[in-house]
């Protein structure tokens, strides 16, 4: 199951309830083994109502703004094995499915990654999701930090490239593979 004690993951996981969108909360707790290597878990697998693509989801928790002197905008890291599993479980999963990290954000200030009106209450606080295909991510992902492994898209890049989670989830497949 997903993990409920990370508020971004259990908002996420209230999101897509009250969507009503079909989806698999994925156990995290192990690591899956393959004949020479184990992957990391994916968070989600959804499936639109109306047929088309079933997304594998990695959700990525970060506050909007962070930081609390200098405030940044649009984190968006992950790292290299967070990319290179969720490739992997596409590929196990085969056509009919497609890959995006999804950016929860925990929204600390006024501002806000998506309208107003899609700004998710949960808790007593509020959330924006937005996702970024897993292809788009990849292609455009810059190393940040070689001793962490992590990654990052530049910003601009990113706020080209993230849409509201509720509009990838619901779009033409075709559409999202820009």
């Amino acid at each position: 199951m997903a993990n409920r004690h990370n508020h971004y993951e259990a908002a996420f996981e209230a999101y897509l309830r009250d969507e009503r969108l079909a989806y698999v909360a994925v156990d995290e707790q192990r690591r899956a083994l393959t004949g020479d290597a184990s992957l990391k878990s994916v968070d989600f697998i959804v499936t639109p109502a109306a047929g088309g693509t079933s997304w594998l989801i990695d959700v990525k928790g970060r506050r909007f703004p962070a930081g609390r002197k200098q405030r940044q905008y649009w984190k968006n890291w992950s790292t290299r094995d967070d990319v290179d599993s969720l490739t992997r479980w596409r590929a196990r999963f085969g056509p009919g499915f497609d890959a995006m990290l999804v950016f929860a954000y925990h929204l600390t200030a006024e501002q806000s990654p998506v309208p107003v009106e899609q700004v998710f209450p949960f808790r007593g606080q509020a959330y924006a999701f937005v996702g970024v295909p897993l292809d788009q991510y990849a292609r455009s992902a810059r190393p940040l930090s070689e001793r962490w492994q992590t990654i990052a898209m530049p910003v601009a890049e990113f706020r080209q490239a993230a849409r509201s989670v509720g509009d990838l989830l619901h779009a033409d497949p075709a559409a999202t593979r820009a």
